[in-house]
Order: structure tokens, then C-alpha cells, then sequence
């Protein structure tokens, strides 16, 4: 049974594995093995796993059972516009399907009790996410360039949720 904690500096490289295998096994078929490798490289390396956990207004999360991290979830708080955006939310291959993304999706929600709103951007061609998000309350409110990080290049949608107070 996992169980959802806040991430420390003695996960990165876990994180990493994680990110690494669900990269690779969801999006290669869409931007091919080399392209994977490269945004893994940019996003997924342990100095950016790092800053993400040092980052103010971050929350990062994992799914723990004790033995394996199955699952993470990364968001950050814009206090200003009172959202908060899901930047990663990524479950093992081998454990998809167990409900850690249904576990993550839910602590994040409410770790930040001011925000009003959730927003992710993910690509078009991902349509077991896009299901997920929208068996949980998310629903597509716009499209963007570049989906992930800025200048990325890469199509993507925007879906939001209302938080309740």
C-alpha cells in the first residue's frame, strides 16, 4: 500500500528513476526516443529535481509503500492568481492503475487552501492524462505552444479545475 508524503532531498534520485521510465514509456511514441532523452536530460536531471523542491510555493510529493516510490507530483502556488498549476504528476508504469495518481491528484489539491483554481498543461496526444484529469474534475480552457516549459515547442492543452474553499 503506498502512502503520499512530501519529498526530501533523499528522494531525488528516486524521483529521477521515476520520471526516467514514465518519460520514456509515454511519450517516446510521440516525440521519438532521441527527443525523450533530450527533455529528460533539460528537465527531468536531479539539479532540476532539486530546485524544484526548493522552490517557494512548491509542494512535492511521493508515493511511498515503504520500498518503491511508485508515483510524484510536483505544483507550485501563485499566491496573485490564486492558482496552482501541476507541473508533474507521473506513476511508475508497473504501478499505474493502483490509484496513486488518484492519491497524489488529491493531497495536491489540498495543499494549498488559498488557491481557487488547478490548472496542467498536457499534450493532446496523451489521452489515458487527459482522461484522468477529466474523471477528476478537470476540463480543457485553452491551448498552448509550449506545453511543459517555456520555448518548449511542444502543443499542448490546458485543463482547470475550480477548488472549493
Amino acid at each position: 500500500m503506498f502512502f503520499v508524503r512530501s519529498a526530501s532531498a533523499r528522494d531525488i534520485a528516486t524521483i529521477r528513476a521515476v520520471l526516467v521510465d514514465t518519460w520514456r514509456a509515454t511519450y517516446a511514441p510521440f516525440y521519438g526516443a532521441a527527443k525523450v532523452e533530450e527533455i529528460i536530460a533539460a528537465w527531468h536531471s536531479e539539479a532540476a529535481i532539486k530546485a524544484n523542491l526548493e522552490r517557494p510555493g512548491g509542494e512535492f510529493l511521493v508515493a511511498d509503500d515503504g520500498k518503491l516510490i511508485g508515483g510524484v507530483a510536483f505544483a507550485s502556488y501563485a499566491p496573485g492568481t490564486k492558482t496552482v498549476s501541476l507541473h508533474q504528476l507521473y506513476v511508475r508504469p508497473e504501478c499505474q492503475g493502483l490509484g496513486i495518481g488518484r492519491d497524489l491528484f488529491a493531497e495536491i489539491e489540498t495543499c494549498f487552501p488559498d488557491a481557487k483554481s488547478l490548472s496542467v498543461e498536457v499534450d493532446p496526444g496523451n489521452e489515458p492524462a487527459i482522461g484522468f484529469y477529466k474523471a477528476h474534475g478537470m476540463a480543457e480552457t485553452g491551448r498552448t505552444d509550449n506545453c511543459g516549459k517555456n520555448q518548449s515547442g511542444i502543443p499542448g492543452l490546458i485543463l482547470t479545475k475550480q477548488l472549493t474553499m
